[in-house]
């Protein structure tokens, strides 16, 4: 069992309401928001700066970084704009508060109907940034927009409808686009998902894009695409990761709950695998499935689809893994929706114990007798999974996985599951805002629907040891896990610089995550940037390793391994 400490630096008492277990408090740098922290570690982990960009909600949405610059651009989608900023002024173990250095708005670029940003990313070695605009209407192709890390306009290039996120590859050949293709709130326009490369080899007036599309592509019976619409017009690519020697692409495909693979090389989707359900009947994938103003991490006949948004990868004795988090999305528009609360179709629902490893069907019979289903009322579940041929529902299908995985990028296995870590951890290191929401405090308000809603995840090494950062949405916390053993990746820590005396304050719901190693850091330290979607701030953790805990935890673990 892990020996738990948790320590909350703070110069405000009010977020007291976090503490469990052993406390400290550190008086911070005026207006530094409090930071909270809940660990069994060897890392160590500090806030030394913090961003405002001033706009409130959707200020801040995707953080990128220029290595040798020290520059950071933001994604402002209050503003419909890009933020940029220097982390030269940053200092190890010292709170810098980041100042704007310049706004670009999209509109200045002169580009006829378009009016959203939703990504970007910088040129690893060029003095290049690309930027993902979303046209108007959404359902028309969008752009990648080619900017200088001075913010001069270089070019547009057209590609798919929606296009989400936008990368380039670790090589710097290619910039790489997940082009969404959600369809129209009315449902008349729907288009097809497709992914566009562009190789960026040569000068910017000269680059285009080669779009492509899923047609013929193979996928395998896990992908979910039995919703409205054609096959290719519910595929959509949502986030994009790159393997390391720049020949790969993994994108996640959230509603259809999948990855696909793309040779980079060759320029063709290679195939599409669905990525299967967690079921929460079974032990250690237990979770909080009720609201019902209590904290009871329990067995419940739900299966969860795992439908990862910001995926990353890494490499460990050879080979490529995928890190996901297990967010759910549901297709939620204003003439389809998929999204029920139980509630609203327990006339209907005669679960089967066949669907389920943890309960018999007596067992099952015996909880719906007991009101199961009416605590679980709020409990949102999928209209589009576990129907059966007479209109009845067999199985309840929820969404996400309130957990982050790792899948082997060959196969597409599932080779780890965090299970029910997030929540248990939250439970007892926040447990007065647990499943709280990330636009009010309302403790149990998200427990009928994803829980702390894993978003991001990103990976870096820091000293040798390989870390994953699972950023939770709602509650506004960041996860850390030892990736070490790829099998048996080891929790390290649960940090947050959330105020929850209020109920926007601080840095709240972390969208995006930027690890920047120590190579390329400005503090000689590894860095992880977080952008918080609901504050409209970017927070910047500095990340080191704790040599004096890292063998006082190996002490332990030997001493246990000797007793047994």
């Amino acid at each position: 069992m892990l020996n738990f400490k948790t320590k909350l630096i703070t110069g405000v008492t009010a977020a007291s309401i976090l503490l469990a277990g052993s406390q400290s408090y550190n008086v911070l740098a005026k207006d530094q928001s409090p930071y909270f922290e809940y660990r069994a570690d060897n890392l160590k982990i500090s806030q030394i700066g913090q961003y405002d960009s001033e706009s409130g909600i959707g200020g801040t949405e995707i953080l990128a970084y220029d290595e040798s610059s020290k520059k950071a651009f933001v994604t402002n989608g209050a503003k419909s704009g890009i933020d940029i900023l220097s982390f030269k002024s940053l200092k190890s173990e010292k709170y810098t508060e980041l100042k704007l250095e310049k706004r670009i708005l999209l509109k200045d670029f002169g580009i006829k109907n378009v009016d959203d940003i939703t990504s970007i990313a910088a040129h690893p070695t060029k003095d290049l940034v690309a930027i993902s605009a979303v046209a108007n209407p959404k359902t028309d192709p969008g752009y990648i927009v080619f900017i200088t890390k001075d913010g001069k306009y270089l070019n547009k290039v057209q590609v798919g409808s929606l296009p989400d996120m936008v990368t380039f590859t670790p090589d710097g050949s290619k910039a790489i686009v997940a082009n969404e293709g959600e369809p129209s709130t009315d449902y008349k326009v729907d288009p097809e998902g497709t992914v566009s490369i562009i190789d960026v080899t040569m000068t910017a007036d000269k680059f285009k894009a080669n779009t492509l599309s899923f047609q013929g592509v193979q996928l395998d019976d896990k992908v979910r695409v039995s919703s409205k619409g054609t096959t290719m017009q519910q595929l959509e690519p949502e986030y994009v990761t790159v393997s390391e020697e720049s020949k790969l692409a993994y994108i996640s495909m959230q509603e259809n709950n999948a990855i696909a693979t793309v040779d980079l090389v060759e320029g063709k989707i290679l195939h599409v695998k669905g990525l299967g359900v967690k079921d929460h009947s079974a032990t250690e994938n237990e979770l909080d499935g009720k609201r019902d103003g209590k904290t009871v991490i329990e067995r419940l006949p739900l299966l969860g689809l795992y439908m990862p948004d910001a995926i990353d990868t890494f490499t460990s004795g050879g080979k490529t893994y995928i890190l996901t988090p297990n967010e759910g999305d549901a297709r939620d528009y204003e003439a389809y929706s998929e999204e029920a609360e139980i509630g609203d179709i327990a006339d209907k629902i005669k679960i089967r114990a066949e669907n389920y490893a943890g309960f018999t069907q007596e067992e099952l019979d015996k909880m719906v007798e007991d009101g199961l289903l009416n605590d679980m009322k709020k409990t949102k579940v999928t209209m589009e999974n576990g129907l059966a041929a007479d209109g009845t529902y067999e199985a309840l299908y929820s969404f996400g996985g309130r957990s982050f995985s790792i899948f082997d990028a060959e196969s597409m296995e599932l080779v780890y599951d965090s299970g029910n870590e997030f929540e248990k951890i939250t439970a007892k290191a926040m447990p007065e805002v647990f499943n709280t929401d990330n636009e009010e405090i309302a403790y149990d308000k998200r427990s009928s629907a994803k829980g702390p809603e894993p978003e991001t995840v990103v990976s870096g090494e820091v000293n040798g040891t390989k870390y994953a950062f699972i950023a939770l949405e709602r509650v506004s916390g960041i996860m850390v896990y030892d990736l070490s053993n790829p099998f048996e990746p080891e929790f390290v820590r649960l940090i947050s610089s959330r105020d929850y005396s209020e109920d926007i304050k601080g840095d709240v719901s972390p969208e995006g995550l930027r690890f920047i190693s120590a190579e390329k850091s400005p503090t000689g330290n590894a860095l992880l940037a977080a952008t918080h979607e609901v504050s409209g701030t970017v927070a910047v953790y500095e990340l080191k390793a704790d040599v004096l805990n890292k063998k006082l935890l190996l002490k332990e673990k030997k001493d246990k391994k000797n007793e047994k």
